[in-house]
């Protein structure tokens, strides 16, 4: 699965101004609903969904990264968004550093296998230093979604 496949470019955050947890994920959830993504009636039961998640275990996976994620019944298709924080935020990440990027993905609850794919899909982007390298010092939406398709065509994973 690739990037294309569920990220809004419209909704890429590349200067994230939360500074906290639930605020970083409210953030990023307006920022879908402002790009037409979900409906503004379902923001707070989706940011509730999401903060639930995180209360089974962090999402914030180490190396400055967090992949914030759940099934919601207001999609009815894979979504998501990118966001860059520049100062780091503390998300109880696994290893104890701040996250600098975040993978959010909203998903149908009654397709798992999506979700698990474009999981599986972002960790593995993650796993390449460059690729994180690069994302950190983006400024700009566009310079995110330029390297987003880089990975989708395979520029840094072998």
């Amino acid at each position: 699965m690739k990037f294309n496949d569920f990220v809004c470019t419209s909704a890429i955050c590349a200067d994230l101004q939360a500074d906290e947890k639930e605020a970083v994920i409210a953030e990023l959830v307006a920022s879908l609903v402002e790009s037409g993504q979900v409906s503004a009636d379902d923001r707070d039961s989706i940011v509730q969904a999401i903060m639930k998640r995180e209360e089974l275990g962090s999402t914030g996976i180490g190396k400055g990264v967090a992949v914030p994620h759940t099934k919601h019944p207001s999609v009815d298709r894979l979504v998501g968004t990118v966001g860059v924080s520049a100062e780091g935020v503390d998300f109880n990440s696994l290893d104890g550093e701040k996250v600098l990027l975040f993978f959010m993905l909203l998903s149908p609850p009654d397709r798992p296998g999506d979700h698990l794919r474009a999981l599986e899909s972002i960790s593995k982007q993650l796993r390449d230093d460059t690729f994180c390298k690069f994302l950190k010092q983006t400024k700009t939406a566009e310079d995110i979604q330029l390297l987003l398709e880089e990975a989708d065509n395979n520029q840094f994973v072998s």
